[in-house]
């Protein structure tokens, strides 16, 4: 893809929000798969990623961005019998910044099921806790290559990998991040990334009301093909359901939607604990597992939703 292209998709894209056009979903993949592949040129990468922010990415857009990320994503390998549940897929990218991280505690409960789970991610956030320290002072170190993260997998049902050893184009661009001073297209697209195609669920997690949205008309279409995933609230950028909000969770099943209603619909007047500390986070999530302090039920109806996923 020439500079002169660049400069074409950066005019229809760059007009503001009210201005600019939409890509095309296969102009969209090109593009996204040069950017991943590291051949668009510094200048145009960081007008192309603002012009984005800008405007926003619409569904064709949002497609074409997630077919050029899956055909340079590495599939994770773990077991062979159908029988064995769906991979449960965490993406972890922001850290906790006010109150214990809790992804570790649904990976483990989910584990406890003997549901395999994937925690991938990056972290680059100075002002938060790197959520690997929490998983690391858990016992849960990331591994050092796919092979033994499938080793992880069938030995204790829980593998941690960073988002490096999965996509490294797309692990690139997010860490694009501190030198621009704002999220990108990646950040939204890497929730979608799936590295077991029709043996997973997928748990993305948005902050944003606009994205429950945007994320529900793409995951359709995404899941159609043997796929399964479930759309939730995150709390604090992190894919658990916050302790209080009245919680929304939306399965997709090969296309089709669900919504998940709990019993408790409303607010919960629950106590969030200010343990972001790795090792203080870590013995919160521990006295949890053993029966010292309660599930919170928002963390129970997640995993009890995932698990469903996991094994119907």
């Amino acid at each position: 893809m020439s500079s002169p292209s660049f400069a074409s998709m950066i005019k229809d894209i760059g007009r503001g929000a009210r201005g600019a056009r939409s890509l095309p979903r296969e102009v969209a993949e090109s593009l996204f798969g040069a950017m991943l592949d590291g051949q668009v040129p510094p200048l145009e990468l960081g007008a192309i990623l603002l012009s984005l922010r800008i405007k926003g990415e619409s569904l064709e857009e949002t497609l074409g961005f997630c077919a050029a990320m899956q055909a340079r994503t590495q599939v994770l390998r773990w077991g062979d019998d159908d029988a064995t549940p769906r991979l449960v897929v965490l993406p972890s990218f922001n850290g906790a910044r006010k109150q214990a991280n809790l992804v570790p505690l649904v990976a483990l409960m989910l584990a406890r099921e003997r549901v395999p789970v994937l925690v991938h991610g990056r972290h680059d956030f100075e002002a938060r806790e790197n959520p690997i320290d929490v998983l690391d002072a858990l016992g849960l170190s990331q591994a050092g290559s796919l092979f033994l993260a499938g080793q992880d997998l069938r030995e204790r049902h829980v593998a941690v990998l960073a988002l490096s050893q999965l996509n490294p184009g797309l692990d690139a661009l997010m860490a694009l991040r501190p030198r621009l001073g704002v999220r990108n297209s990646a950040h939204s697209i890497a929730k979608l990334l799936d590295p077991a195609p029709g043996r997973s669920v997928r748990v993305v997690a948005v902050t944003h009301p606009e994205y429950l949205s945007s994320m529900a008309s793409a995951l359709a279409p995404l899941t159609q093909d043997h796929g399964r995933a479930l759309l939730m609230r995150a709390s604090e950028g992190e894919p658990y359901a916050h302790l209080r909000r009245r919680s929304f969770l939306a399965a997709f099943d090969r296309g089709v939607r669900l919504d998940l209603h709990p019993v408790d619909g409303e607010d919960l007047d629950w106590p969030l604990s200010d343990a972001c500390a790795p090792e203080a986070n870590a013995e919160y999530i521990k006295a949890i597992l053993a029966g010292q302090s309660p599930v919170p039920p928002r963390i129970q109806e997640q995993v009890q939703a995932l698990v469903r996923l996991a094994r119907d």
